[in-house]
């Protein structure tokens, strides 16, 4: 492959719409937008849900169900193998993360996942743990403690 034989995928490139030049283009006067109204002014048009000043269908349906986005708990997640950062046997705290720049913020816990592999004996003390974290953890003879 060379660099004078490489071109683009067909239909990769097409040529601009130049409207407003003349009649034989089909573009020109109006550049297709017909004569005044909304839709022929610069920045002209309606939202695409728009029914013309019909009730909206989102607000024609009923609200249905419990919506919890506001009440839901978030945890900041870690993996196991950010946990092979500290020392043998050192006790992991929800603290001791965010001092070293693993977690940004604590939200609503911590919560430790299994992805990596852990090569230490640490106590982690966290809000929750995963099967596989908490497997790993002990596996090794260390602690996963639920604060």
């Amino acid at each position: 492959m060379k660099l004078h034989t490489l071109y683009a995928n067909e239909g990769a490139t097409t040529t601009r719409k130049r409207v407003g030049r003349g009649t034989s283009s089909g573009h020109g006067k109006t550049s297709g937008k017909g004569h005044k109204g909304q839709n022929a002014r610069s920045g002209g048009g309606v939202r695409p849900v728009f029914e013309g000043g019909q009730l909206p269908l989102f607000r024609r349906l009923p609200q249905r169900g419990f919506k919890n986005a506001l009440f839901k708990t978030e945890y900041a997640v870690i993996n196991l193998s950010d946990l092979n950062k500290f020392e043998d046997g050192a006790v992991v705290t929800p603290e001791l993360l965010k001092e070293m720049g693993l977690v940004k913020k604590q939200l609503d816990g911590i919560k430790v996942l299994g992805n990596g592999k852990l090569d230490k004996k640490l106590v982690v003390k966290a809000s929750k743990f995963s099967a596989t974290a908490r497997e790993a953890i002990e596996k090794l003879g260390g602690k996963a403690e639920v604060i």
